[in-house]
């Protein structure tokens, strides 16, 4: 059964100690609470440590640490119970992946009344879903919506349906398809009677292996700023994940021109297309790629986490009339 996380529940002092900029419906704006987490998953404990305030904290640095951490937001906040991949694919941070979910839900009740259009008549389309589907996860268990997770890796495929499998609630909730051509994003995805909702993306935003390399280093480097004790000395770079997932040819900015250039193509069967967009002198190459293919609405939807400041661009062949008739066609 879908849940809406509402903010209204929660009380003043719960608000005051919101982590800043996050959606409101974000159940994870709150800090974590590392002592109920260990209960959960006890092996969390070997990560954690104090800090001089004498505030129980992760050691945020280390992969393993991370993955803990997720696995254990998962089960207590999605009821997900079983979720794992290999070493060396993306171990994404769950508070801003489902940040990007609630604000495809505030999109939708925009054509739905001013309501979140909850259940399986909702589907959303993940492009590069990746070993660990977290997409696919926190929307389906938040709004009880369907998925359709693409990906050109084989690897994370069966990693995403393995995931399906082995969680119960995930059943009927999550189809993967395999994407044979790194040149394509939705060509050989999106089938003819497919209906979609939204389509969303997390691109691959560096141009080179030696680009996203650097990155993860310096992501590393300010990790380690911040002075949390490590229990490894090893510097395990799976922070980044595999190639595809990471970097292409021309970067984030040829990437989504791709996808714009192929969304004209399947203008009618999404009601709204999206994707993230990491570096904000990118926004002006993107709009103009939307203009060009004559997208009839375009927003831009600010995303804060403390003080990163990330970007959904998101865009519609309906008119306005159109749109508010989608989930009627439904």
């Amino acid at each position: 059964m879908a849940r809406v996380n509402n903010s209204s529940s929660k009380t003043p002092s719960q608000k005051n100690k919101r982590k800043s900029g996050l959606h409101p419906r974000n159940p994870h704006a709150a800090p974590y609470d590392i002592p109920r987490l260990v209960k959960v998953f006890p092996k969390l404990a070997e990560y954690t440590y104090e800090t001089p305030r004498g505030v129980t904290s992760i050691r945020f640095a280390e992969p393993k640490a991370v993955k803990l951490l997720n696995q254990a937001l998962l089960s207590t906040e999605y009821n997900i119970q079983f979720w794992d991949f290999p070493e060396g694919y993306l171990c994404p941070p769950i508070p801003g992946r489902a940040d990007y979910l609630h604000y495809i839900a505030d999109l939708l009740a925009e054509s739905n009344g001013g309501k979140v259009p909850v259940g399986a008549q909702v589907q959303g389309l993940d492009v590069g879903t990746g070993a660990n589907c977290i997409y696919p996860l926190i929307g389906s268990q938040s709004y009880g919506w369907k998925f359709v997770g693409s990906d050109i890796d084989p690897v994370s495929v069966a990693c995403a349906e393995q995931i399906v499998k082995a969680n119960p609630v995930l059943k009927g909730k999550l189809t993967c398809r395999l994407q044979p051509s790194s040149q394509q994003v939705f060509q050989q995805i999106i089938k003819p009677s497919d209906r979609f909702a939204f389509t969303m993306c997390n691109p691959p935003f560096h141009a080179s292996l030696q680009e996203a390399t650097q990155g993860t280093k310096r992501k590393i480097r300010n990790l380690n700023r911040g002075k949390q004790p490590s229990s490894s000395k090893e510097q395990v770079l799976n922070f980044a994940g595999q190639g595809a997932e990471l970097w292409c040819k021309g970067g984030e900015i040829a990437f989504v021109k791709q996808m714009i250039k192929e969304s004209a193509e399947f203008a009618e069967q999404s009601l709204w297309f999206s994707c993230l967009i990491s570096k904000k002198e990118n926004l002006p190459q993107v709009n103009t790629a939307l203009k060009k293919v004559r997208a009839k609405k375009v927003k831009t939807i600010e995303m804060h986490q403390g003080q990163k400041i990330t970007r959904v661009v998101a865009w519609s062949f309906y008119d306005e009339k159109s749109r508010k008739e989608w989930f009627n066609q439904a």
